[in-house]
């Protein structure tokens, strides 16, 4: 299914793939310190065609948690999505094409493997028409509710058009009145300054069996490991205050009218390895209460393999997240400044503290300057958020902003906490009162199982 961000290369904002066209206006240069290594190619090329599918590996109990990105995994929606940000690329059009499942002639499998291609058609005809309903009858109402949000993220992420290419099935199990299905998908989305992404990736859809109509209750995408930038918190209906988000946990200032200046210091986490999943540390401008972001930080990436590897990057919705060439590992101290030099002149300065090497560069980004954050995140993957992972605790210090031309602490800018919840509303991390200094504070992750952070979160790395 797709999901609702952008798709985003491995990591690369705009496009973290091959070195798509800047956005019109744009100009962006950098500065790599001497000893940092050398520059490389930051997008990987998406697949154009879609391989037969191999039967999926079995994951052990924990990695299935981790893994299992509610239906909300935008991803899990129905649609584009895969767990990295897929390099935007300009594509021909393409005929979609869709091949059966071999155990077809079953009557159970086979309408399963129709309810899959219904409701993938059924998300991108509601998202031309503007009517969300047309994705209702092959969903549960969970499931549906997701994926509504999950259009929406994409419409407000400047999307224009969503489409299925092909759709290929693997293993379908029935188990009386639930299912399993295992689908590879090609989506392909294009946005209003003409860009096109195009992401394959494999869907594990759950599906219930509903007054004898088959329905989908979640879609996850466990092979994805890229990652995207974030999606605007989420705000709890029954609160007018973003103090919850699907995606982030930490500070956020939004009381002044124009925010020129974001810096803050952590420690990279290491997380369990045990458990698949990632989690971004980053300062950004913009986002909290607007779809604009421009953000950098680090991030870590657990595979299911249980393989660790870290990043850091840089981002500006709406495109996607782009990895720099800064080195970044476990117990490493760094440090982001995000400083406006002139009208829509940003330049980045991040610094590993620890191996002394740094990275710099600047960006022409138009930004409403409406708020600063210091966050850990739950990145986006395809359409969706990734599964979080089990990074431990996070702390940050040095946490300042400049407001209305003053330079402020996280605390007499009057940040608020804001705490990462998934669709049931049980808390993922948490973010500590800020200290004495008003400028620390840590977020912990919480035993809370990651499976179900739906969609629909802070604009972030740019998933779209």
């Amino acid at each position: 299914m797709f999901d609702s961000r952008p798709p985003t290369p491995w990591r690369d904002e705009p496009s973290p793939w091959e070195d798509a066209a800047a956005p019109p206006g744009a100009n962006v240069s950098e500065q790599v310190n001497p000893e940092s290594d050398p520059d490389r190619s930051l997008e990987p090329t998406a697949r154009l065609e879609v391989a037969p599918p191999t039967p999926p590996k079995k994951k052990r109990a924990s990695d299935g948690l981790a893994l299992l990105l509610i239906g909300a995994l935008i991803g899990g929606a129905v649609g584009i999505g895969g767990a990295k940000a897929i390099t935007p690329q300009l594509f021909p059009g393409a005929a979609a094409t869709s091949t059966t499942p071999s155990a077809a002639t079953d009557p159970a499998r086979a309408a399963i493997s129709d309810v899959l291609r219904q409701a993938n058609q059924a998300q991108a005809d509601a998202f031309a028409k503007n009517d969300p309903t047309l994705m209702r009858a092959t969903s549960t109402d969970a499931h549906y509710a997701e994926m509504v949000q999950i259009n929406s993220d994409l419409a407000n992420g400047g999307v224009t058009k969503i489409e299925l290419l092909s759709i290929s099935f693997g293993d379908i199990v029935v188990n009386g009145a639930s299912a399993t299905a295992t689908t590879t998908e090609t989506w392909q989305s294009t946005y209003a300054d003409g860009t096109v992404d195009r992401s394959t990736d494999q869907n594990d859809y759950a599906l219930v069996l509903e007054n004898g109509t088959w329905k989908i209750a979640s879609n996850t995408q466990p092979g994805v490991t890229g990652v995207t930038a974030p999606t605007q918190p989420q705000t709890p209906s029954n609160t007018t205050v973003r103090s919850t988000s699907r995606n982030w946990s930490g500070y956020v200032a939004t009381g002044g009218s124009t925010y020129t200046s974001v810096t803050g210091t952590w420690v990279v986490a290491a997380p369990d390895a045990k458990v698949a999943g990632n989690d971004a540390t980053w300062v950004g401008i913009g986002g909290a209460n607007s779809t604009d972001l421009i953000q950098a930080g680090t991030e870590a990436t657990v595979g299911g393999d249980g393989s660790v590897t870290y990043d850091a990057w840089t981002e500006t919705l709406p495109q996607s997240t782009r990895t720099v060439t800064l080195g970044v590992s476990a117990g490493d101290t760094v440090t982001v400044t995000i400083a406006e030099q002139s009208t829509d002149l940003w330049r980045i300065d991040m610094k590993n503290v620890t191996s002394g090497k740094t990275f710099t560069t600047t960006i022409r980004y138009a930004s409403s300057k409406s708020s600063a954050e210091w966050i850990e995140e739950a990145p986006s993957v395809g359409r969706g958020i990734a599964p979080l992972d089990s990074f431990g605790a996070v702390r940050f210090t040095a946490a300042g902003t400049v407001v209305d031309g003053k330079q402020l602490t996280a605390s007499s800018a009057n940040a608020h906490p804001v705490t990462m919840a998934n669709a049931a509303n049980q808390p993922l991390a948490v973010p500590s009162a800020l200290g004495s200094d008003g400028s620390s504070f840590t977020v912990t992750r919480t035993s809370t199982p990651a499976t179900n952070l739906g969609s629909g979160g802070a604009p972030g790395r740019r998933r779209p």
